[in-house]
């Protein structure tokens, strides 16, 4: 293996071909076998390890290489950040194509271990056995409670610690999984869409609160109760407990009801003095400390004086408005989602903030002339837009508009750089900074400043 290329794989070079291969880092030397080949590139994975790299490190789960979560552990964190800065340059170059600043080391997390706010296990009535485990007999028999296999809807990786998020992650897992095999709840089966125990999602805030909302396939009122009844005196400090029955075939929850068993139904989130509520529904970022970073970047590349109306777009629940408003004369927010614009206003109004509006629709039809005439142009724009990156229709509307600034925060920088060489026509990039969000993943976010040429 001599390098590597993006998304969690390195890449070798055989007569002239570039092999690209997941779970190997720089120096590996293996067998590779192909599942697919080109005339220029191949795809494949390790059959057999010769050697392994100096770069190497001990993986700290006993789950890595099984469950699909993390792909990095095997690299220190140092290298991480080294091939994740790699990334975001050879992206802004090779599709940007654009002139671009010296782009600084990554800023890391300071934690590596228990980062995650957000984390959701599911329930499958099929586990994953990894092939050293395998037996023929039973391999379908066999429930399990963790995280999917990659590449595999309907099979689970039993987890027994995962190091992703505080406790207690693991002890809600635990608690609700050996009440449920000890009672013989079925777990859901991804192909038959039945069984009871289907998925639960865990909110563990930095100010110590605690949600919980459990997801089941059946509408039972009596195995209901018994399951939540056990896991409140199984597991003290739940701040908010929850249940979603949900009886479709996909796993949405956008368009069901979360019903309340104790507590306000959210729980409250801080980045620095700001406070965030948080719904089982809302969208908010997984890692708490790093936004801070993230959001601290975007708001010193807005360089405000106080005097400035700012755009926030793909504004979500409001988190970046907020946490620059104090610096702005005013914040407007805009969103496809009208349940994110309603957690944007709620958030505002926990935060005091009397000048930010928020307003749900399509950026493109919504800020026309009469929209500017109501709340002025902006002399800030700040994108957050999802990894899909910005409709190319926005970039041009952005350019029309023509505000002196931009900040665009990514969590692609292949589309970001794609959306910023159409912005070269009217914008230079003098600022970048990549932030590491997620250790032990190939993910990476970007920040970068644009000003109006001329």
């Amino acid at each position: 293996m001599e390098d590597y290329a993006a998304e969690g794989k390195s890449i070798a070079r055989v007569d002239g071909k570039v092999v690209f291969i997941e779970r190997v880092v720089p120096g590996d030397v293996v067998d590779v076998k192909l599942f697919k080949s080109k005339k220029d590139w191949a795809e494949g994975y390790p059959l057999n390890f010769h050697s392994f790299s100096k770069e190497r490190t001990e993986p700290f789960c006993q789950h890595f290489g099984v469950c699909g979560g993390c792909q990095w552990q095997m690299l220190p964190y140092d290298k991480q950040l080294f091939y994740k800065r790699q990334q975001v340059e050879d992206n802004l170059k090779r599709i940007g194509k654009i002139e671009l600043p010296e782009i600084p080391p990554v800023y890391g997390a300071d934690e590596t271990k228990w980062y995650r706010n957000k984390l959701e296990y599911t329930f499958s009535s099929k586990r994953f056995i990894p092939e050293e485990e395998f037996v023929k007999d039973n391999c379908n028999e066999l429930d399990a409670a963790g995280f999917h296999a990659k590449g595999l809807f309907d099979k689970v990786v039993e987890i027994e610690r995962c190091w992703l998020q505080a406790e207690p992650t693991n002890a809600i897992r635990k608690a609700l999984t050996d009440f449920a095999r000890k009672n013989s709840y079925s777990f859901y089966d991804y192909k038959l869409h039945t069984g009871f125990m289907r998925s639960v999602l865990l909110r563990i805030c930095t100010t110590g609160e605690v949600m919980v909302n459990i997801v089941i396939g059946e509408d039972d009122e009596v195995k209901r109760n018994l399951l939540l009844d056990h896991l409140l005196k199984e597991v003290p400090g739940i701040s908010t407990l929850l249940y979603t029955v949900n009886t479709k075939w996909n796993d949405s929850l956008h368009d069901l009801s979360p019903v309340i068993v104790t507590g306000n139904g959210y729980v409250i989130e801080k980045l620095e003095d700001f406070q965030f509520k948080i719904g089982p529904r809302s969208f908010f970022q997984t890692n708490t400390k790093q936004a801070e970073k993230l959001y601290g970047i975007a708001r010193d590349y807005a360089e405000l004086t106080g005097n400035e109306t700012v755009y926030d777009l793909y504004c979500g629940t409001g988190s970046i408005g907020i946490f620059i408003s104090k610096l702005a004369k005013k914040v407007i927010g805009v969103e496809m989602m009208a349940d994110a614009i309603a957690d944007a206003k709620e958030n505002a109004a926990l935060n005091t903030i009397h000048h930010a509006e928020f307003f749900t629709g399509d950026v493109i039809k919504i800020c026309d002339d009469a929209f500017f005439a109501a709340h002025g142009k902006p002399d800030v724009i700040i994108t957050d837009p999802p990894r899909a990156g910005m409709h190319e229709k926005l970039v041009k509307k952005i350019v029309d508009i023509a505000a002196p600034t931009v900040v665009y925060v990514s969590c692609n920088p292949a589309t970001q750089a794609r959306d910023l060489r159409l912005l070269d026509e009217k914008y230079t990039v003098t600022k970048v900074q990549p932030v590491d969000m997620f250790p032990h993943t190939h993910h990476i976010e970007n920040v970068v400043q644009l000003k109006l040429k001329g």
